[in-house]
């Protein structure tokens, strides 16, 4: 990986190695086109990015193609073109498709390219619908519910027909017990 082809200058190869470890560590990864963004613009979004302990890189893709060599972050690798901006995220996976996607609502000359989410790839336009989805806990807590509703309505169903028996052999017995 680092070290390949005819020499490379050691802060180039310090630089892919640095690059290379984040790429390793990261669950998540968007790519993004920043063109036409001012640094102010850039400055804002790396301030959201970091608040929520995301980091935001910007590197040449040469270097950027090396550093993910060898790490989950390889399928990147055709994406590595043009002017590109690396979201990184090291524990929550939706975490950058939320942020990219909120900032780019007010600031659309932001592109997202594509990301790599705990290994799958998806297009830029879908990191969108991504970012909508609810937390993993609400998901949970729904898909929990609608489990739960048709089992309570089989449970009362159920005690509807035991009632219904019990009140019969009741009435049975108070018939034989009168006569």
């Amino acid at each position: 990986m680092v070290g390949q082809g005819a020499r490379i200058r050691p802060e180039k190869v310090a630089a892919v190695e640095q690059l290379h470890d984040k790429f390793s560590r990261a669950v998540a990864a968007v790519l993004a086109d920043f063109r036409g963004l001012t640094v102010q613009e850039t400055t804002e979004l790396r301030r959201q990015l970091r608040e929520a302990s995301l980091e935001l890189t910007v590197v040449k893709n040469t270097l950027a193609r090396r550093a993910v060599q060898q790490t989950a972050c390889e399928k990147l690798s055709p994406y590595l073109k043009g002017p590109t901006s690396i979201a990184l995220s090291y524990r929550d996976a939706v975490a950058p498709a939320k942020i990219l996607s909120a900032y780019i609502r007010r600031q659309p000359k932001l592109r997202l390219r594509v990301g790599l989410f705990e290994g799958e790839l998806v297009p830029g336009d879908r990191i969108q619908a991504l970012a909508d989805l609810p937390p993993r806990e609400v998901m949970l807590a729904q898909a929990l519910a609608a489990m739960q509703g048709p089992l309570a309505g089989l449970v009362g169903t159920l005690q509807a027909v035991l009632s219904t028996f019990v009140g019969t052999l009741q009435a049975i017995h108070d018939k034989k017990a009168q006569g």
